[in-house]
């Protein structure tokens, strides 16, 4: 049997932050930092004083490709006042800012420092569609990328296999989109806050305003369905199957357990924490299942002591609505070729047995990349102290929640537990 594996050194999380997700013209990445910063300060219960911070860890993917600047962590680290204490730049794709939480909670674990301040910042929306897509396609590895295999083909490709495999059509996909959507109006942070009911709405109105003909959706689905309202990007993903560009920051405050009562009577604790690798898609034994997500749940499940069904909601890597179906299955919430069902009977909804992206998720919270897995990890602080307002989750005894996120196509992931005691 496989050893347990311990932190050596308990860590809590006493603080969290976050800027709105969106396309700012007038924020650049400093100014969505400290928007992010302030509102973690303002969080900590009983204060915090900055200048016990002791270092800080920054995820950011291509901030050198999307506004031509890099060196982010001493950036970052002078803009807060944490210089010249020690700043590191942590880069995994889209899982950045996850492995930033994963080296401050090591690095509090190690005994070296009591506090540290992790987090992450991406701004995207100065660039084009094009450009964006190009410089996301830097996360592939060479053998997909320098054939034009950006995210869009590849979640196409995982899709048509997943398809093939189990049965599923793209009618199932469309429960995933319309159940992100019906969540991310009650997230104030969130980037997109309609419904798909109110798009529809939007688009007729438009559409008689204009004197053109008004289209007659009998439902939701009806309007997915319309390649006019919703057309293919790299089939079968469609328009609304995609996550929106988007510009954000988050960050949290991770101490040592031992003094995290001096900072809040809520903390929250490190109950498991897992990284895992993957050989890409040219190498991939299976394309309805990435070994990545499997590897960090194993090792987080192994640290936690706890199996999936202990797992009370979780937030999961849905730049595509089909990676939220593929990844409920891999950190085993599901067995295989069952979480589509489970969707369908809306057991993920907020009010469902295993609520997942109670945020709105990276389809409509959006996905800032660099920012994105320290902003996952902030919903499951928010549900779990039960300040989620509108969107909270009704189960009264929340005790413990996840987070996963995927970084390139499979190249990187990490699966965190958090405990509420």
């Amino acid at each position: 049997m496989k050893k347990q594996k311990k932190l050596s050194r308990g860590v809590a999380v006493v603080g969290a932050g976050m800027s709105n997700f969106g396309m700012f013209k007038n924020k650049d990445s400093k100014d969505l930092f400290v928007d992010a910063f302030n509102e973690m300060i303002s969080s900590v219960d009983k204060g915090v004083d900055p200048n016990e911070i002791e270092a800080l860890y920054l995820g950011n993917f291509t901030n050198d490709f999307f506004v031509h600047q890099g060196h982010w962590g001493p950036i970052i680290s002078d803009l807060v006042g944490i210089a010249p204490k020690p700043s590191t730049r942590t880069e995994g794709a889209c899982a950045s800012s996850a492995l930033a939480f994963r080296e401050g909670v090591f690095a509090i674990a190690s005994g070296f420092y009591d506090m540290v301040l992790v987090g992450g910042v991406e701004e995207m929306s100065k660039c084009t569609t094009e450009e964006v897509a190009e410089g996301l396609a830097l996360g592939t590895y060479p053998y997909e990328g320098n054939v034009g295999f950006t995210f869009p083909g590849v979640f196409g490709v995982l899709a048509t296999a997943y398809f093939a495999k189990y049965g599923a059509s793209h009618e199932d996909l469309m429960n995933i989109t319309i159940k992100s959507h019906e969540t991310a109006p009650l997230n104030p942070k969130a980037q997109i806050k309609l419904t798909i009911r109110d798009i529809m709405r939007n688009k007729m109105v438009k559409a008689e305003k204009q004197g053109k003909p008004v289209p007659q959706w009998e439902d939701e689905k009806a309007f997915l369905r319309d390649p006019a309202a919703n057309p293919v990007v790299a089939w079968p993903m469609k328009l609304f199957d995609c996550c929106p560009i988007s510009d954000g920051a988050s960050c949290m405050l991770l101490v040592a357990e031992d003094i995290a009562r001096n900072f809040t009577d809520d903390p929250l604790y490190v109950k498991g924490i897992g990284q895992g690798s993957g050989r890409g898609l040219h190498a991939a034994g299976d394309l309805t299942s990435m070994e990545a997500t499997k590897n960090a749940a194993h090792e987080a499940y192994n640290m936690s002591g706890l199996t999936p069904a202990d797992i009370q909601f979780s937030e999961v890597h849905d730049c595509f609505s089909m990676a939220e179906l593929l990844h409920i299955e891999d950190l085993g919430f599901f067995k295989p070729g069952e979480g589509y069902k489970a969707i369908a009977e809306g057991l993920t909804k907020r009010d469902g047995s295993k609520p997942i992206n109670t945020s709105g998720g990276l389809k409509c919270k959006g996905h800032p990349v660099g920012a994105t897995g320290v902003g996952q990890l902030i919903e499951v602080w928010k549900q779990l102290r039960n300040e989620a307002g509108k969107r909270q989750i009704p189960n009264k005894d929340l005790r413990i929640g996840a987070a996963h996120n995927l970084g390139g196509t499979g190249g990187t992931c990490t699966f965190t537990i958090l405990e509420r005691r």
